[in-house]
This record gives C-alpha cells, structure tokens and sequence, in this order.
C-alpha cells in the first residue's frame, strides 16, 4: 500500500521500461476505459485481495454514493480497477453497480477515485488513469450524470479533464469558480496544482502551482481551503506529514511549501467548510502528536485553521486510512475510510454531527461508528519471495 513507498518502488521497477514502451507506441492510457459498466464475476467482492482509498457523495435526495478501487491481486498494480456503490437507506445497505476496468489485466489501470456533487446538481465520478505509479502520465477523468438519485443512472462517455492524479474533494470558490486539486506527483517540480474552471466545468486550465521540495515529495493529495479573509490555504501530504502554503492571489502564485503545526504521518486527510462556517478537519490522532495510521480522529476549527479542538474518536485501530466526505444540509456528516486493505478489506463509514466533535464525544443521537460499507474477501494470494 501508499504507505510502504519504496517497497512500491521496487515492486514495479520493471514497469518504468515497460511504461516508456507502451507509451511510446500506444497511447491506451489517454483513452477511455474499455469497460465502464455493471460489475462482471471478475470484479466480485469475494475475488478481491485488495481494496481501498474510497470517497463518498451524498445527493440532495439522501442517496449515498461510494467509490474505492480493488484488484484480485493483493496491491496497487496493473489489475486495479474502480468500483462505485449506492444505497438508499442511510447506509444500512449498499449495491455495486459500476465499475471502471481499462483493460483487466492491465498494463493500464484505474485508481485513486473520487465522488463529487458539483453545484450544478451533476454527480460527477473522477479517477486517475495510467501505467504503474507515475503521476507525471497519469489523467484525471470524469464520468457524470445528470441522475444522481437514481440508483441505476444514465451517465454520458468519461471525459479527460486534467493531466496528474486528483485525490481529494473539489473546491468551489467564492468567485463560483470550480477547482480542481490535481498533481503530477513525486517527479515534477510545482506539482501541486490548482487546475480550474470558470465555466461550470466546461474546460479546465491551470491556475497555479505550488513546489513541494524535493526531499519530501510524496503523493500530494493536496486540499485547497478558502478562508474567510479571501486568502487560499494548501495543504499537502508530504513524507513528513502535512505540509502547506497561502496563496493571497487567487491561486496564481504559491510559496513554497513549508511544514504545517498539523502533526500527521504521510497519508491522506480530510478538510472541509461545514455549513456553520467552521472547518472539518480527518486526520490521524492528535493535532500535534504524531502516529502512524491509526486513531482516526475529527477536529473542528472555529478561527479559521488557527487553533482546533481536542479532536473527536473515529476509529482506533492501525491499518485505517484515507478518510473522505461530506455534509449535508441537514447538518449530518459522512465520513469514509478504509481498514487493513488486503486483510479484512474494509470499507467503512462514520456517521456525526459538528456538535460531537466540538464536544469530542458522542453528544447526538445520529453518531454511528464503523458502519460497513463493503467487505472484500478471495482473491490471489501474495507471491511468495
């Protein structure tokens, strides 16, 4: 997994030969998935060895929508595939009915999926799409409905909007402009990119960028937060944990990139402007003390990411990770993660609402823990060395 990095680097140093061949003669990896459709045997959740990094949306109507990526292998590799999943009962039960497959087998494969209700009522799937791990070939695509209440929706063809991976939530901006957190991970400088539209996502440019030294470049996963002064906070995962930048020009322009208070391993983390005015933030254990991926905790900031409160408890457990979500009107938040990827397999959702993490314990009737979104099982079996 993400975590392990190098032991990634190792596991596909064959491929980088492979990638440049492909590429050269073939550009499969810019062209649609070859399947986009209702899962087939080969994508069943009993032939899984791998499954994680998921994202949520949640429809005006109440729908959940779910997304992850798996494989029949137990890794990050060429069989990855997409899977998207609905329920109509608050969670209480979940169906698969899509899956985005490039090719089986590979060499090209579909991961890092995110879900988005835009403000022009679409529910929009994203994923990245390319060979191996470099994000510097990789494409953002995006497959939209105009249905997002209906269980089995009409989607138009994918389309690819963006060179990199995007990893997390889009922002709209005060200006009505919608972007994009995309990145060219890893290899490139200004890697962290702010890819936008300002016309209700017809076309897409790059604003900015911001450099992440080299040193600590990761997979950056970055997330833009508006605040109320007008300026743009980044933040971006890093090897050493979260770094950050202000933009005070729109995202034209952006410092460097300098470690944040926000102590965190490098993994994936969650903010987001609730409904109150104040800012969500998912990540793991305490604010300022460091763990490694466990104590999945919630944080409430009411001064603009200045200071933040003691943190609210999702889930304990090492191996959780890669948290996602949303509120909705009604004030409920909705977050999900995964649990030991290749063990278990885990797709879980946590349910609460702001005044549980301003209290840093269950004080609502509406929290729920640990809820099951999907649970993976079968699959091939990890080569022995």
């Amino acid at each position: 997994m993400r975590i392990d990095w190098i032991k990634q680097f190792f596991l596909f140093a064959a491929i980088p030969l492979l990638a440049t061949s492909v590429l050269a003669k073939d550009p499969d990896f810019k062209a649609p998935a070859e399947y986009v459709g209702p899962p087939k045997p080969l994508h069943a959740a009993t032939n899984r060895a791998f499954q994680g990094i998921p994202s949520m949306a949640v429809t005006p109507g109440g729908r959940l929508w779910a997304t992850w990526y798996a494989s029949k292998t137990p890794g990050e590799d060429a069989n990855n595939y997409v899977v998207l999943s609905t329920s109509s009962d608050q969670g209480a039960t979940w169906k698969e009915v899509l899956v985005v497959d490039p090719d089986e087998e590979g060499p090209v494969r579909t991961f890092d999926p995110e879900l988005w209700m835009a403000p022009d009522g679409k529910l929009r799937l994203a994923w990245a799409q390319s060979i191996g791990h470099d994000g510097t070939v990789a494409g953002v695509w995006f497959l939209e409905t105009d249905e997002p209440e209906s269980a089995q929706p009409t989607w138009k063809k994918p389309v690819r909007v963006t060179d990199g991976v995007m990893m997390c939530k889009p922002t709209v901006l005060a200006s009505g402009d919608w972007v994009l957190p995309a990145s060219t991970w890893r290899k490139t400088d200004n890697s962290a990119k702010m890819v936008v539209s300002d016309d209700h996502g017809k076309t897409w440019s790059i604003r900015g960028a911001c450099n992440v030294p080299p040193k600590v470049r990761a997979f950056d996963e970055h997330m833009f937060v508006e605040r109320k002064d007008g300026s743009l906070w980044l933040l971006v995962r890093t090897r050493y944990g979260i770094g950050e930048s202000v933009s005070t020009d729109g995202g034209k322009t952006w410092p460097e990139l300098t470690p944040s208070t926000l102590a965190h391993p490098s993994a994936r983390f969650f903010i987001s402007r609730l409904n109150s005015g104040n800012l969500l933030l998912v990540k793991h254990g305490p604010i300022d003390k460091p763990t490694g991926r466990s104590h999945l905790m919630a944080f409430l900031s009411t001064d603009d990411g200045k200071s933040w409160s003691n943190g609210f408890l999702l889930d304990e457990r090492a191996g959780v990770s890669y948290p996602d979500g949303q509120q909705t009107p009604d004030g409920l938040i909705r977050i999900i993660y995964d649990f030991s990827r290749t063990g278990d397999r885990n797709i879980l959702m946590a349910t609460f609402r702001e005044e549980d993490v301003a209290a840093g314990k269950p004080v609502s009737k509406d929290v729920k823990l640990r809820q099951v979104v999907s649970k993976a099982s079968g699959g091939m079996k990890k080569a022995k060395p």
